[in-house]
């Protein structure tokens, strides 16, 4: 590492963030042997067929378009112990609570985690609360543990990759099953949750707001999963689609080339990002994910995932390949562009 001091883009997502984690954190606490151990760096780890993923949130405002931390913390955790192919079953909730937060905030927030669990099909059955003295943080912090198993569709997903001759060297969905070739599924939206939190934040006014797309994927993971074909998924949250993609471009050694008119989109973002010098694929969403797919069910895939809520604009927006060793998109005029991995978020604090 080029510095000995912690700096926020070590928090953000990006290069930064995982050099800090492969150099400092993987060298002291990895080499468990677990099913799925820290070195793997996927979005939660298993042992012993137990998933368990565990985030914190500090997001600002608490309170923000969309949602609020509640329900961040919650859809949050449930999504990363999807990701790897586990079915959530319950939750630990911990909460740092600033001295002076109002009591009906701290009740609205814990109003919007319980029904997210709800939502989600998980309970919280356990946790702690710590306060600290006022201007310690903003508000509340949280910190959501997910505990779940094997999902019950995970093995008929592997079987129809099976009748397609696509043998998987794990029984979970790791980033390094990806091979040339799979198609990757975008299931919505980029850069609502990052646009949403910064409007609120800066008091900036677009012509039509945009709303947090906070949402756990519990339905859209399972529809994915009847119709079978999944390889490996993340939730492009933190450093958004770039860092998503360069981190499995590095794991697999592969290249990876996007189709720029195929990423899904909103105008809104769009113009909020041209004002603000941002590129959208580097903005964190948390109601959307990345699904690489055996080329094979694509297209099956796709239209099941369309069926929910959730993944209703989904689009195939690339696939793997060999013929690169990077993150490339063709644009909507027909060139082609590198897309780098970010090295912080441009919109610190948001998750």
């Amino acid at each position: 590492m080029s510095s000995r001091v912690i700096r926020m883009e070590h928090g953000a997502g990006g290069a930064a963030m995982h050099e800090l984690i492969r150099e400092v954190v993987v060298k002291r606490l990895g080499g468990s042997g677990a099913d799925i151990p820290l070195e793997e760096l996927d979005d939660a780890g298993a042992y012993n067929g137990v998933v368990i993923s565990t985030d914190s949130y500090t997001v600002k405002p608490i309170i923000f378009p969309g949602g609020d931390i509640g329900r961040l913390a919650v859809a949050g955790t449930v999504n990363d112990v999807l990701m790897v192919g586990g079915e959530p079953k319950a939750l630990a909730l911990a909460m740092v609570l600033e001295e002076g937060l109002p009591l009906e905030v701290l009740e609205r927030i814990l109003e919007s985690a319980s029904s997210t669990a709800r939502e989600a099909g998980v309970w919280v059955i356990t946790g702690d609360t710590k306060v600290v003295e006022r201007g310690a943080l903003d508000g509340v912090v949280l910190t959501t543990t997910g505990i779940g198993f094997r999902h019950r569709l995970l093995d008929h997903n592997f079987e129809v990759l099976a009748r397609v001759g696509r043998e998987m060297r794990s029984r979970w969905l790791l980033d390094r099953n990806i091979r040339p070739g799979d198609k990757l599924i975008l299931t919505g939206h980029v850069g609502d949750h990052a646009i949403a939190l910064l409007s609120a934040r800066e008091g900036l006014k677009f012509e039509a707001p945009v709303k947090s797309d906070v949402a756990p994927l519990t339905r859209l993971v399972e529809k994915a999963f009847e119709a079978g074909g999944v390889v490996a998924m993340q939730d492009p949250t933190r450093g958004g689609l770039a860092s998503l993609l360069n981190e499995w471009s590095e794991k697999t050694g592969l290249g990876i080339i996007i189709e720029e008119e195929e990423i899904p989109i909103r105008d809104e973002v769009r113009s909020a990002c041209e004002y603000l010098g941002l590129d959208p694929l580097e903005l964190g969403n948390e109601g959307k994910a990345v699904l690489a797919v055996a080329p094979q069910l694509a297209e099956a895939v796709l239209q099941a995932v369309r069926e929910t809520p959730e993944g209703r604009h989904a689009e195939i927006i690339g696939e793997v390949t060999d013929r690169y060793e990077a993150v490339v998109m063709r644009t909507a005029i027909g060139g082609l562009r590198v897309v780098p991995p970010p090295i912080g978020d441009p919109v610190p604090r948001i998750c």
